[in-house]
């Protein structure tokens, strides 16, 4: 069965394919067929080289939004135990495209709050995509407060291409939802751990993607539109994605010379779908490190460096009637 292959994947898709065929032939073991095969596979290395070791800004957004890519369950399976997932959000009803509840990590109790998408489209239709409606935030919100009242550390993992624009979301109120959750994260007096592992678009995704630490998986993506959007805008389609993707320094390497993510956590070539285990291991790492440096902080203070560290992600200035918000520093490495 062909896995799914974007545009500029398929090339090496083709090769693999085809080096599969051979191995499965009655006569794979001749000289020749060997030979062809060992041929094939240094070619299909030297190609998955040069597919993924340069990679675009819009190439890597395509690769956060691969349909193989590990979701938030798989993660809370594969790095947390004793998860006790909650639903519902006391109001309205449970939203599935957020998923959330008590956890361990190792031996830290902690709560844990995630976007989650669905594997086929039965379970995408299940989870909205996932993309939460008003509920969903209201439920996350609801957990960030029992993350307070138990005094546990909440640790979020941000995969969403953004909140539900429906109507039916803006009727129950959606921005104020988004809102009241940026308002609770200011707030909350306990270490705030963000994990963005895939998608990470615009407020849908900074309702539970903003804390003390913010660690960011390779090919994942954290903007204030998707890069479609992005076009649709400025460029009224004159303008495609990949222009838009470039302009909006939405990638993990972008983003931590801007100083707004901490930790980029690597992936294998192609994408973390290629060796899931190994990218949910170093990144288990870098939550435990965070948590350990977080954990010795005063409260109040964690609050005081939160604000502080929003603050200085950068700065308004109009210049030639052009508003622009850029961190300088970071940008001219002083």
């Amino acid at each position: 069965m062909r896995r799914f292959a974007y545009d500029f994947e398929k090339p090496l898709v083709e090769l693999e394919t085809k080096l599969d065929e051979l191995k499965q032939l009655e006569s794979a073991e001749k000289q020749d067929i060997a030979f062809q095969i060992k041929y094939l596979e240094e070619q299909i290395q030297k190609l998955r080289l040069r597919t993924y070791s340069k990679l675009t800004p819009w190439q890597k957004v395509q690769l956060a939004r691969h349909p193989d890519r590990p979701r938030t369950n798989d993660y809370i399976e594969a790095i947390f135990t004793d998860f006790i997932e909650l639903h519902g959000d006391r109001i309205y009803r449970d939203d599935p495209a957020i998923i959330g509840g008590f956890a361990r990590l190792g031996d830290t109790r902690a709560m844990v709050i995630g976007h989650q998408k669905g594997r086929n489209t039965k379970e995408n239709v299940l989870r909205n995509f996932g993309m939460p409606h008003p509920e969903g935030y209201r439920k996350a919100r609801r957990l960030m407060k029992l993350a307070s009242k138990f005094q546990l550390p909440l640790i979020t993992f941000v995969d969403t291409p953004g909140a539900y624009p429906g109507i039916e979301a803006e009727e129950r109120g959606q921005a104020v939802a988004i809102a009241e959750n940026l308002l609770e994260l200011s707030a909350l007096a306990v270490p705030v751990i963000v994990a963005v592992i895939g998608e990470g678009g615009s407020g849908g995704a900074l309702a539970i993607g903003f804390g003390d630490r913010m660690i960011m998986l390779e090919n994942a993506y954290y903007s204030v539109i998707t890069p479609e959007g992005c076009a649709s805008i400025l460029w009224d389609g004159e303008g495609g994605a990949d222009r838009a993707a470039e302009a909006l320094w939405l990638t993990a390497d972008k983003l931590f010379k801007l100083g707004i993510i901490d930790t980029i956590v690597k992936e294998p070539l192609g994408g973390a779908h290629h060796a899931p285990a190994l990218v949910a291991r170093d990144l288990k790492r870098e939550l435990e490190k965070s948590l350990k440096e977080l954990g010795r902080t005063d409260p109040a203070e964690l609050v005081e460096k939160r604000y502080l560290r929003l603050r200085d992600i950068g700065f308004y200035s109009q210049e030639s009637g052009v508003a622009k918000t850029l961190n300088l520093n970071a940008l001219t490495g002083e």
